[in-house]
């Protein structure tokens, strides 16, 4: 019997964003409040979910790596963190560049941005998670290096018993729903206008953004691809997927099992690929941190607030570690950065709503270089720790 041939999702999540923009355009808001519910029930369940499928990835995997998984959680650690300062220093130093000359021929002044007016569901579901992300995590350590070190083996079944639930839990639930959940995104993003406002005001200081968050990508792939001795656009390209789904849901953790696949498909070990990409999820944000450095420069620019390179490094190096308590759901690396936000740079309540403002709107731009770049990590770790080294 022949099996039917079922479309792949990287072309159901390009369907899912050009009709989102394009139905948002005449759908009535009615319509639009529809998939806002559906994405407000999905958002519930993912954000149940996302400390679960770390816990049921993680564990296993610093299980089955057995003692090097010490070794190899320090290295994916460094890695991370050391990219994500990188990415906001390479933000810091090319603002420090354009933006001056960019704002002055704007008028040099702080826009006044209206809020935008946002249509809400017709009714949500409260899901909250048994335990937050930072939890999950920390859980995920101890128990799998427990497991590693202590040889308990009934322990480790359980937890790949557990590993099974949460993985066909990705492949029957969160893949076939995610198209959807993109499609509500988009369509809700064209219908209240905010992004257009927002990058109306913002054009050039956006353009530079997009610029660089494609050379974060090229020199993270270059890198990886150095490593291995592969063609680094080639390996770029395999991880499209997964950027395409970060634009469309603005979550690292929900784009996890995407991540996962294209990381695979790449030649990355499975027990690899378990451990680094639900790990980088949440501890590396090259792309946030690019992202939120260049918008606070630009408000400082803006504001007249100090802007001097010492105060940025120390501004980038704190930022990279409080960002790691950032949720897993759009919007939440800004929420978590509006504390140095305020203590080190002095940002008041009207520089912050615009700091809120800017980076919302660009939200899936920094989660897709995010997301990507795990892979590149991945790439790396799985190279460093060779199988027989393990």
């Amino acid at each position: 019997m022949e099996k039917k041939r079922r479309i792949g999702l990287l072309p159901r999540v390009i369907i899912a964003i050009l009709l989102g923009i394009a139905l948002g355009y005449f759908l009535p808001a009615p319509a639009v409040r529809v998939f806002l519910t559906f994405n407000s029930i999905f958002s519930q369940f993912l954000g149940f979910m996302i400390p679960l499928i770390i816990i049921g990835l993680v564990t296993p995997a610093i299980a089955g790596i057995g003692k090097g998984a010490g070794k190899m959680l320090l290295a994916t650690v460094v890695i991370a963190y050391v990219d994500t300062v990188v990415a906001g220093s390479l933000s810091y130093g090319t603002g420090s560049w354009l933006f001056p000359s960019m704002i002055a021929s704007t008028g040099g002044s702080m826009p006044h941005i209206d809020k935008a007016t946002e249509l809400a569901p017709y009714f949500t579901i409260s899901i909250p998670a048994m335990v937050d992300v930072m939890s999950g995590l920390v859980f995920s350590f101890i128990v799998g290096l427990g497991i590693a070190y202590g040889g308990l083996r009934t322990l480790e079944n359980v937890f790949n018993e557990f590993k099974h639930i949460i993985e066909k839990v990705i492949e029957k639930a969160i893949i076939p729903l995610l198209p959807y959940y993109i499609f509500g995104v988009f369509l809700n993003m064209t219908h209240n206008g905010q992004a257009r406002q927002v990058l109306l005001v913002f054009s050039q200081i956006i353009i530079v953004i997009l610029v660089l968050h494609v050379l974060i990508l090229i020199y993270e792939f270059c890198i990886a691809g150095a490593l291995t001795k592969q063609n680094p656009f080639r390996l770029l390209w395999n991880m499209l997927p997964a950027y395409l789904t970060a634009l469309g849901t603005s979550s690292s953790a929900a784009t996890i099992p995407v991540t996962l696949a294209q990381t695979e498909k790449a030649g990355v070990r499975k027990e690899v690929a378990g451990f680094v990409i639900p790990l980088c999820a949440t501890i590396h944000l090259s792309g946030s941190a690019m992202k939120i450095t260049a918008c606070a420069l630009t408000i400082c620019l803006l504001t007249g607030l100090p802007h001097d390179m010492g105060l940025f490094i120390y501004f980038i190096l704190m930022l990279s570690i409080i960002m790691v308590a950032a949720p897993g759901v759009p919007g939440g690396a800004i929420m978590a950065a509006l504390a140095p936000l305020a203590s080190i740079l002095g940002f008041n309540d009207e520089a912050q709503a615009l700091m809120i403002a800017l980076y919302i709107a660009m939200d899936s731009f920094g989660t897709a270089c995010n997301v990507t770049g795990d892979g590149a990590i991945a790439i790396a770790i799985n190279k460093l720790f060779k199988k027989n080294k393990l």
